[in-house]
């Protein structure tokens, strides 16, 4: 007799979840063993040496949920293509690792590390035939086939770029994690509003190990994901993000943009920022979100929970965006949502001052004040 899929999604979550919680510890032990830890620099806001590779724990507790889970999936309730998607998951993903366990412990070089991740990428367009192949532009008419030549290195660049968004903001005790797990969250709550069923089993299944870890690395952290943890998880949200593209007249563009909207907008203000100061754009600084957050005033725990805060606003308009996308009122829905997040994170990027701290470099802001000064005076009496 086959086990209900519901019981089934519960029994994955939990055995990731123990799994998280059972290994977290093993792997902070053996990350001092082995020397992979992670010591206070001016960049840093802990001020005593930490542990690192706590990815491995959710590595292990998502590829052992997957494996225990795998004998009592329902026969018939995958596709052929889902099982080559959850295989890509599991190689690209441990290539990803063991990428993120090297750099944990001997601190590789950028373009190592950015040649591993295009490898995990080819792994899982060319080894397991994922990628983009279907494209629903905003105020387009219709799902549109995208040719090979096209769709291949889009999609190597969708992983890529994802990939290394979330270890970008891999910067505060429990930040990555939590803006990934609220990521995995809108995903699965896609999934389950589609029926799409791989998408529903691995996402609960990775929400699982995040949460599991989360327990030993929410402030203060006892150890850190490092880009063991950073990069598996971006890696996930890249390929996972991807059903987007294969949901026929459900979801646009936009929707895996929102999904991730906090990692991607940070990635892209971190982007203007070096290049409008003249450094290189892998250089690393203190003017990421987090650090605007706090030069503010916020403590560590606050300016995490008001990350999370964003990142859930950002899923939840994903989630609706992608509600309406089969309305005739889809594309204008699509357009609303775009201005408005466009116009917050204008806003609010010149308010915290995460390119520039100048106050004449804000335009917008600038912008509203005259026209609030004009109005006053048009409106006192002669």
């Amino acid at each position: 007799m086959d086990m209900p899929v519901g019981i089934l999604y519960g029994i994955a979550f939990a055995i990731a979840l123990t799994l998280a919680l059972v290994m977290t510890p093993v792997v902070k032990k053996f990350a001092f063993a082995v020397g992979a830890i992670d010591k206070p620099n001016y960049r840093k806001v802990h001020t005593r040496i930490m542990p690192r590779l706590g990815g491995l724990a959710i590595y292990i507790a998502f590829v052992g949920a997957v494996l225990i889970v795998g004998p009592f999936i329902p026969e018939g309730l995958l596709r052929a293509y889902d099982y080559d998607m959850i295989r890509a998951i599991l190689v690209g993903g441990t290539i990803i690792v063991i990428l993120g366990a090297l750099d944990d412990r001997f601190e590789l070089s950028a373009k190592v590390k950015l040649l591993g991740q295009i490898a995990a990428a080819c792994v899982v367009v060319f080894g397991f035939g994922v990628k983009i192949d279907l494209l629903n532009v905003p105020f387009g008419e219709a799902m549109q086939p995208i040719a090979s030549w096209i769709s291949i290195p889009i999609t190597i660049l969708w992983i890529v770029g994802v990939t290394n968004a979330i270890n970008l903001i891999d910067g505060l005790d429990g930040l990555a994690a939590g803006v990934s797990g609220i990521a995995i969250s809108t995903i699965l709550i896609m999934a389950a509003i589609m029926g799409f069923v791989p998408v529903i089993l691995l996402s609960t299944i990775l929400l699982g190990g995040i949460i599991g870890f989360l327990v030993y690395n929410f402030h203060p952290a006892k150890i850190f994901m490092g880009d063991s943890g950073a990069l598996f998880l971006g890696f996930c949200l890249a390929t996972l993000s991807m059903l987007g593209f294969k949901q026929v007249a459900i979801v646009s563009f936009v929707t895996p943009l929102l999904i991730i909207g906090v990692p991607l907008s940070d990635t892209f203000f971190a982007i203007v920022r070096r290049w409008r100061s003249g450094k290189p754009i892998f250089a690393p600084d203190k003017g990421h979100l987090h650090h605007c957050l706090q030069e503010l005033g916020f403590g560590h725990r606050r300016t995490v929970l008001i990350i999370w805060g964003i990142a859930a606003f950002f899923g939840a308009c994903a989630i609706v965006q992608s509600t309406f996308t089969q309305s005739h009122a889809a594309n204008w829905i699509t357009f609303v949502v775009i201005f408005v997040l466009m116009f917050c994170l204008q806003i609010g990027a010149e308010l915290i001052g995460i390119v520039d701290n100048s106050r004449r470099r804000r335009p917008v802001l600038n912008l509203l004040f005259r026209n609030r000064l004009k109005a006053q005076a048009e409106s006192r009496p002669e």
